[in-house]
């Protein structure tokens, strides 16, 4: 019975090293074996998900794992190619009546796979007729299931509000992070998580008595108003004013809502902007943020509407339920605003830090050349790509400008790979300004030091071209 089970796992552990590369590399290195040609019946030979990067990294994992299953090394090479081959022809047999690349079929998927490697090692392990006829089946059983669950995860389509092509890495960890069952893994293995909360929290601002002071200036939340001056801003927005608020993490910090809630309820603004961020951890439950969402948004008053992105904190499950409560979601898209018969656009794109599937050209597709942007990013990572855009205005947040600084704000850590220089606050690059928000609420700890929360209240204005010089 032991040589079946290991003679299984010899065939599983093939079958998993093609997604196993998929998640390490993603799309590199990816290259069809049929080349993208066609058979004589039109259709491609095997199809994109057939690769040469799979079939080698099988004959390799094959290999190495040969004293495990108790064979020389190149006998377990040989099986290795020979389930290659099986799952080469399931697959050129299903291009056939071109079926769709990763469709499951259940047996022809798995039978060759399986099949030809088996009667090859019939003669290396001395394995009965009996034995194959149970090896067989629960390979089959076992990989199919696998497959499944793997297309569930990684290929399933994102739905028709989130309009963005996804990676199959990006899916995995947009998986990990929306489902509360791997919030305890999450927590075990989460690097940042342990540091920030186990280390920093719970042992060394307790330790030193700052806690209760960091808690205290996590609270103490201001409206910082800046203003930005443009020759191209249409005559109708002189004086539009926007309000920023980003980086929330309602559930993150006891009486944060309400606070919030109580500064911006006097704010009339023409333009409300969330960037993102609205759960605390990147992993766990959605439901009290969302919940706290509801309670924050009827005190926003704008008179153009609320729009928002996504940041790394945010599932995308999140992006129907944030709609839902009042949100115009710009993933990857743009949104024009009229007054007065002129126009300005605000586009938003997905997050650029952590799953890194912002696409600013996408965004920007529908809108003139010419046409004034607004560009709302959950970080400062995606500026290049917004001033080839020719944005005029990049607002984000993200990197709580320190959250945790020095004296004299300056920050510790900004958590972005962008320059400095966007880190915090009024910055510029090239032809566009922008601005990075402190933002309102607090991550990883329910802490600030020298570096007070932020609601941002931004007023653009159009500068004459007399005044420009």
């Amino acid at each position: 019975m032991f040589i079946v089970i290991k003679t299984t796992v010899f065939l599983l552990w093939l079958n998993f090293l093609p997604p196993l590369a998929n998640i390490i590399w993603g799309e590199r290195f990816n290259r069809p074996i049929d080349g993208g040609r066609l058979f004589f019946d039109q259709h491609r030979i095997f199809g994109d998900h057939k690769t040469t990067r799979g079939v080698l990294l099988c004959l390799l994992g094959g290999t190495v794992v040969a004293p495990l299953l108790g064979v020389e090394f190149w006998v377990a090479a040989t099986a290795s190619l020979l389930a290659m081959a099986g799952d080469l022809l399931s697959s050129f047999i299903k291009r056939r009546p071109n079926k769709p690349c990763g469709t499951n079929v259940i047996v022809l998927d798995q039978i060759f796979e399986a099949l030809f490697p088996v009667l090859f090692l019939k003669v290396f392990l001395h394995l009965s007729w009996a034995q194959i006829l149970i090896i067989l089946p629960c390979f089959i059983v076992i990989a199919y299931l696998g497959s499944c669950f793997w297309f569930f995860i990684m290929f399933r389509p994102p739905g028709g509000t989130y309009p963005r092509v996804i990676r199959s890495t990006v899916r995995l960890r947009e998986w990990r992070s929306c489902h509360t069952p791997l919030a305890h893994w999450q927590t075990l293995f989460n690097l940042s998580s342990v540091l920030a909360h186990d280390i920093l929290y719970s042992w060394f601002f307790r330790m030193t008595a700052l806690r209760e002071k960091g808690l205290q200036n996590a609270m103490d939340i201001r409206v910082e108003e800046q203003t930005f001056y443009f020759q191209d801003l249409p005559h109708s927005f002189d004086g539009f004013r926007l309000l920023l608020l980003t980086d929330l993490h309602l559930d993150g910090q006891p009486g944060l809502t309400r606070e919030l809630s109580r500064q911006i309820r006097g704010l009339e603004v023409d333009l409300c902007l969330l960037g993102g961020d609205i759960r605390m951890k990147t992993y766990g439950p959605m439901a009290p943020c969302l919940r706290y969402l509801r309670e924050l948004l009827p005190h926003v008053q704008s008179r153009h509407g609320i729009f928002g992105v996504l940041g790394n904190h945010d599932c995308i499950e999140m992006a129907v339920d944030l709609e839902e409560s009042g949100l115009i979601m710009l993933i990857n898209d743009s949104w024009k605003i009229s007054r007065d018969g002129e126009s300005i656009w605000v586009v938003g794109v997905d997050d650029p830090h952590y799953y890194k599937v912002d696409d600013a050209e996408r965004a920007c597709r529908d809108i003139p050349d010419r046409g004034f942007k607004l560009f709302l990013s959950h970080s400062p990572e995606a500026y290049k790509d917004a001033a080839d855009c020719n944005s005029r205005l990049y607002l984000c947040g993200h990197t709580h400008g320190g959250q945790i600084c020095l004296p004299g704000s300056r920050a510790i850590f900004t958590n972005s790979r962008a320059p400095r220089f966007t880190a915090v606050g009024c910055w510029q690059y090239k032809g566009m300004m922008g601005y990075t928000s402190r933002g309102a609420g607090s991550s990883g700890v329910p802490l600030r030091f020298n570096c007070p929360g932020e609601i941002s209240l931004i007023t653009l204005r159009r500068k004459a071209v007399s005044e420009a010089g």
